[in-house]
């Protein structure tokens, strides 16, 4: 039985289907218990607790095979602070579970521990889970291709791409599809110690690229539109994006305008299957159609 974070989140999701896909026993983890309606009809089971709390998270652990891990999404607070409470309560409840085999999501790029923004958080979660279990692996994902649905509406309603990438600018990004089913397959590999796989999509695409494929997709042209450095920070202030973390997401946007948002050399490197096309109509789809169970 294979436990999962973030379940209902953009990654976790597609772990825990990916897992019930293969046929595995999936014990899910949720802030409650009506959170995971979806999951017990899908056959899952579902337990409550929040990542900080290490006492309920290392009940949540008890008796399984292994683990997908990982630092939420910042929303509110300071993003380091928070990776320093995730960090310390899962790197004691893990030990406590027992927990043999862990897969911890990270990222492209979190090899630097700083320069990177909001990335440096998870180059500190993954020295802070560094050993949590006796096989542990800190899967790093390419951007993800759906965080551009951040900006469908905008796209769908005046044909324009807003981006805090230059356009051209070729970087790896990876549909969360892949994500979950990389995670579950590694999951159900056998080894020990620790690794680090680095996980793109079937190619690096650009803002532009994703611009054409929108383009594409709603049958007229789409063009890429750069945010300037400048106007960004009162951009993310009118979408309600609380300061600290808008400058953590700042941060991780000059990082990948710099380069750091790159492969390691001697990490495993690993690519998907889901193409751009793929991804991004799932996206508009979603837009369309919000309440639907698109998977």
């Amino acid at each position: 039985m294979y436990v999962v974070l973030g379940a209902n989140g953009r990654a976790g999701g597609e772990v825990a289907r990916a897992l019930i896909e293969r046929g595995e026993a999936v014990r899910v983890v949720l802030r409650s218990k009506e959170q995971g309606e979806k999951w017990t009809a899908l056959g899952a089971e579902v337990a409550v607790a929040t990542i900080e709390d290490a006492d309920a998270m290392a009940d949540a652990l008890k008796g399984a095979s292994g683990a997908f891990l990982l630092n939420p999404p910042p929303v509110s607070g300071d993003p380091y602070a928070r990776t320093e409470e995730f960090g310390a309560a899962l790197s004691g409840a893990a030990p406590r579970a027992r927990l043999p085999k862990a897969v911890v999501l990270s990222s492209i790029g979190a090899q630097h521990a700083s320069g990177t923004g909001v990335i440096a958080t998870l180059n500190r979660f993954e020295a802070l889970l560094d050993g949590v279990a006796p096989a542990t692996v800190f899967l790093r994902s390419g951007y993800f291709v759906e965080t551009w649905g951040e900006v469908a509406q905008t796209v769908m309603s005046e044909s324009v791409l807003p981006t805090f990438i230059e356009p051209s600018q070729r970087i790896p990004m990876v549909s969360t599809i892949d994500v979950g089913r990389a995670a579950a397959a590694v999951l159900c590999e056998e080894w020990t110690g620790k690794r680090v796989v680095e996980l793109a999509g079937p190619e690096d695409w650009s803002a532009g690229a994703v611009a054409s494929a929108f383009a594409e997709v709603l049958g007229r042209p789409v063009v890429p539109v750069p945010v300037p450095p400048e106007r960004r920070a009162a951009l993310l202030a009118e979408e309600g994006v609380p300061g600290e973390v808008a400058n953590a997401l700042l941060g991780m946007y000059e990082g990948i305008a710099k380069g750091l948002f790159m492969h390691q050399n001697g990490s495993e490197h690993r690519r998907g299957t889901i193409s751009l096309m793929t991804a991004i109509e799932r996206v508009v789809a979603r837009l369309n159609q919000p309440t639907a169970d698109l998977h």
